[in-house]
């Protein structure tokens, strides 16, 4: 006789992508109403509808091996390393090897088998529960930057920072507390500050305010990962308008976007931040930008950030702050 084993899985998301999609409305000639998620081949008028975007999972924990003897590993669908912690939600007559719970740093990509699951009496029913959370980026607990940035805009531009750090609107969280604020109008070219891989591209979103905290969760981002494990977080750019894809390789003054109001914003601008992964906790850290003497400068409340060429072997963009 079989001994049923019982498995259960939960994963929590730390970070998510988000998908959209347009719905199109339009009549034939003969007035007959057709609703679409392709873009129609007609010359009839057309009315777009922007839907809410949904999340999409990008990391799952996987079962494989024998029914007896399950092995697990994770798929990484992020274009860069992740970091997966495994516990148990429920344990009766199984164990773990190696024990749960344990934390994994995940590449891109399919991973080895992580941990196998065993019975302990062979005779007995078997039931154990799993719960997977993840964050992405490497670990990085004793990490200091060395690197200063090249302002996101285009040269001889000049846009004041409204929020430095530690500012008191939405920039009071760990995620956001050494987060900039840069006002300027939406579609306003965004470059890339620092050269890397592009690991999240969120371009769906379409609205934004500050009477909704539900827009929290909805700005149209990008994250570029750097060769430290750094990350920068680009956000509330502009609905559809990226230039970049996950796992694209750009150079610092590369275009890669433009801004825009979206998500929990007051106005139109550009919230920059360098973030790590620390302890499976996404936390900001502080940074500096290149000024136009090429010397490295703490941004701060109420500057001019101007762009000017850059000199130093970047393409595209250079910057400086204005007082």
């Amino acid at each position: 006789m079989k001994v049923p084993l019982l498995i259960f899985i939960l994963l929590s998301l730390f970070s998510f992508n988000a998908i959209g999609q347009k719905l199109y409305k339009f009549q034939d000639e003969q007035g007959k109403w057709y609703f679409t998620d392709k873009p129609p081949n007609t010359v009839q008028k057309v009315e777009i509808r922007q839907m809410k975007a949904a999340p999409r999972q990008l990391v799952w924990l996987l079962q494989s091996g024998e029914e007896r003897q399950p092995n697990f590993y994770i798929r990484n669908d992020y274009a860069g390393p992740v970091e997966v912690e495994v516990d148990f939600t429920e344990q009766e007559n199984v164990r773990s090897t190696p024990e749960l719970p344990r934390r994994f740093v995940i590449e891109s990509g399919k991973s080895d088998t992580l941990f196998e699951i065993n019975g302990i009496d062979e005779l007995k029913s078997w039931k154990l529960g799993l719960k997977c959370r993840y964050i992405i980026g490497t670990p990085l607990p004793q990490y200091s930057s060395i690197t200063s940035y090249l302002p996101p805009i285009a040269p001889d531009a000049l846009f004041q920072i409204s929020q430095a750090f530690g500012g008191s609107f939405s920039h009071t969280d760990e995620q956001n507390k050494f987060a900039v604020d840069i006002a300027m109008p939406e579609g306003t070219p965004i470059y890339a500050a620092r050269s890397g891989i592009v690991l999240e591209v969120d371009d769906d979103f379409y609205k934004g305010g500050t009477t909704n905290k539900a827009y929290s969760a909805e700005a149209n981002s990008i994250r570029i990962l750097h060769d430290d494990g750094s990350m920068a977080i680009y956000a509330h750019l502009a609905l559809e308008k990226a230039q970049v894809y996950p796992g694209l390789a750009v150079n610092a003054g590369q275009l890669i976007g433009y801004s825009g109001n979206t998500g929990f914003s007051s106005g139109p601008h550009l919230h920059f931040a360098v973030q790590i992964n620390k302890g499976m906790e996404l936390v900001s850290v502080p940074f500096t930008f290149i000024n136009r003497m090429g010397q490295a400068e703490e941004p701060a409340v109420n500057a001019w950030l101007k762009g000017v060429v850059s000199t130093l072997g970047v393409s595209a963009v250079g910057s400086g702050l204005d007082r």
